[in-house]
């Protein structure tokens, strides 16, 4: 742990001094304030936001999680070169990433609703689900973007395999179920359609935001059974937990690319 620690406190000083990641924060801070400005109400505010976050967090993060390990790969090889676990240095580079990422988004969008004040617990219930959300596909994505460095050496192809999966997950996935829905709606499509969106962590992260704002007719004409199902709390339940696994298996599956990488 205090070798983690260590080089965990290096990556985030270093990241932290990047104008990205105050860029990043700022970003989330304008945004977010102009919603609230200009919504009307929290509710409106926060569904407008999770828009934002369903397609920046996953693209800042397989991006700039994939140019930081091109760029910090001098600095793993010489601590490579010293006596530290691969497991330890793999956590603290990683980690150092991941945490200063969600903590910049978390503040970007904690800040302005601080200042603006809302007393209802529902919508204080909302935002803590929105954060959430956004903090899970920061480490889901961070991981993503940690695979694909540690296994392609040129970076011009792992920033494009980085935005081709962005762009897979955000955009033509869902155009893909509503294919599917369209092409095959004589049968019944429930259970492979919640199977889908269990495939992906931005589909999950908006089914559990649309309940908690109780506008699943937005998720389309497949609103009404995915409601049926995620709106108990048993399917609440498996919806989170795979939202959770979706922030745990990328970094695993880095894990071992790293500790088998031939540097």
């Amino acid at each position: 742990m205090k070798t983690i620690a260590k080089v965990m406190k290096y990556e985030l000083s270093d990241v932290v001094r990047s104008r990205w990641l105050v860029a990043y924060t700022l970003f989330f801070v304008i945004v977010t304030d102009g919603l609230l400005r200009f919504s009307g109400a929290s509710a409106n505010a926060e569904l407008g936001l999770l828009n934002v976050v369903l397609v920046v967090i996953p693209l800042v993060s397989v991006v700039f999680g994939t140019m930081h390990v091109y760029n910090a790969r001098e600095f793993t090889e010489l601590l490579l070169a010293q006596p530290i676990g691969r497991r330890q240095l793999f956590g603290g580079l990683y980690l150092g990433l991941a945490i200063p990422l969600s903590l910049g988004f978390a503040a970007g969008v904690g800040i302005p609703f601080a200042l603006h004040g809302f007393d209802d617990p529902v919508q204080r219930r909302t935002l803590a689900t929105l954060l959430g959300i956004g903090v899970v596909l920061t480490f889901s994505f961070t991981g993503v973007a940690f695979a694909l460095a540690l296994r392609l050496e040129d970076k011009a192809k792992g920033l494009a395999a980085a935005i081709a999966i962005w762009l897979v997950t955000t955009v033509l996935y869902d155009g893909l179920v509503l294919l599917l829905g369209a092409m095959f709606a004589d049968y019944p499509l429930e259970r492979p359609l919640i199977a889908l969106m269990m495939l992906n962590p931005v589909d999950l992260g908006r089914v559990l935001m649309l309940l908690q704002l109780d506008v699943s007719a937005l998720m389309g004409y497949t609103g009404a059974s995915l409601k049926s199902f995620f709106g108990t709390s048993g399917g609440m339940l498996l919806a989170v937990g795979a939202l959770l696994l979706w922030a745990a298996l990328p970094p695993l599956a880095a894990l071992r690319r790293f500790g088998r990488k031939d540097f």
